[in-house]
């Protein structure tokens, strides 16, 4: 049994079934990706992880306990990070000011500053923010303001926050939309580190050279069905997969 368990679950919105009887099992200390075409219902499937979204029927298990039902920020408080399609971060604030919170958050349930209480405990939060910083290879722009950054390191800004909640399972969706070549393969290298961290990793991505560079399992969505699921090679030999999906794409 993994660290996330998805079993048999449904959404329909209005006439469209946009997730059909989808059943994943998540290995622990393992890089999961999801693949398929715009609209298969991968984003769809991380909403029903993160409580975004309710699924209709099915369950959705994070360490043996329901995700359903649960508030977003609850779910966060059990170990479980997202990274957006779209960096979410406060771009008129400093590197540092953005990763301390989600650290004062995690720390306390929701970001509340003690204007009262001690220095050293605002100190020791600004500590681990700036480690996380160095983690990502930002430490020298902690004063630097969020919104000037490129595409590519407020990505790593956003893995900052979401690396200084302390997770246990990381959900990336599309973690290298928009980024040319060269910071997609800093992305994926600062995403092997992470994985020597022993977070989990479930990763929706269409770009195929970082999916074969990082998975270690890979599920195939398509109409919000699994039709494949399996290792990297097992996938590349599919000839319905390379048919629908993989096509001549470069990996």
């Amino acid at each position: 049994m993994g660290i996330l368990e998805v079993n048999d679950v449904n959404k329909r919105f209005g006439g469209l079934q946009a997730l059909n009887s989808v059943t994943l099992d998540v290995e622990e200390g393992k890089v999961h990706a999801i693949i398929g075409p715009n609209g298969a219902g991968k984003s769809t499937l991380l909403n029903c992880f993160v409580g975004r979204l309710v699924p209709d029927t099915g369950t959705v298990m994070f360490n043996g306990q329901s995700l359903l039902g649960i508030k977003p920020h609850e779910i966060n408080q059990t170990g479980v990070s997202r990274v957006f399609q779209t960096p979410e971060i406060f771009e008129e604030m400093t590197l540092i000011e953005n990763v301390m919170i989600p650290a004062f958050a995690h720390r306390d349930g929701a970001f509340k500053v003690n204007f009262w209480g001690g220095v050293s405990e605002e100190g020791e939060v600004g500590d681990r923010a700036e480690a996380m910083l160095a983690q990502v290879d930002l430490a020298d722009k902690k004063d630097t303001l969020a919104g000037s950054l490129s595409r590519g390191d407020k990505r790593r800004l956003e893995l900052a926050m979401c690396l200084v909640q302390e997770p246990k399972l990381l959900l990336l969706d599309e973690p290298t939309a928009g980024m040319s070549r060269a910071d997609t393969n800093n992305t994926i290298d600062l995403l092997k580190r992470i994985g020597e961290m022993g977070i989990t990793k479930v990763v929706i991505e269409h770009d195929m050279h970082v999916v074969f560079s990082l998975a270690h399992k890979i599920s195939v969505l398509a109409q919000g069905t699994v039709i494949a699921e399996g290792l990297p090679d097992e996938i590349k030999g599919d000839p319905r997969v390379q048919e629908a999906y993989l096509g001549g794409a470069h990996v």
